[in-house]
């Protein structure tokens, strides 16, 4: 079973890398990816100087690897263990009732 990760990457700048850039990372990404089993890139957030990547993968492990076949750093690897958004509070009304 696949598990959500929130991979935290620091990458001094990356807030101003122009769009053919980005392309060029993603292309890196996918790469490594495609010599890998058991991992899914969903989607990343850039920020000025890093990454906010989410993945599915079976462990941190393969995680790791991915980091280390792309040659992007993966600062922080945090399994989410749930989420949360606006209709979340319908939740709390219920446990109420």
């Amino acid at each position: 079973m696949l598990k959500r990760f929130i991979i935290e990457r620091d990458i001094p700048g990356a807030g101003h890398l122009s769009p053919p850039q980005l392309g060029q990372a993603a292309r890196t990404s996918n790469g490594a990816l495609g010599q890998l089993s058991g991992i899914q890139w969903q989607h990343s957030y850039v920020t000025r100087d890093g990454t906010y990547c989410v993945y599915l993968a079976e462990s941190e492990a393969v995680i790791r690897e991915h980091a280390r076949l792309s040659g992007f750093p993966a600062t922080r690897i945090m399994e989410a263990t749930g989420m949360i958004d606006p209709a979340t509070e319908q939740l709390c009304e219920l446990a109420e009732a």
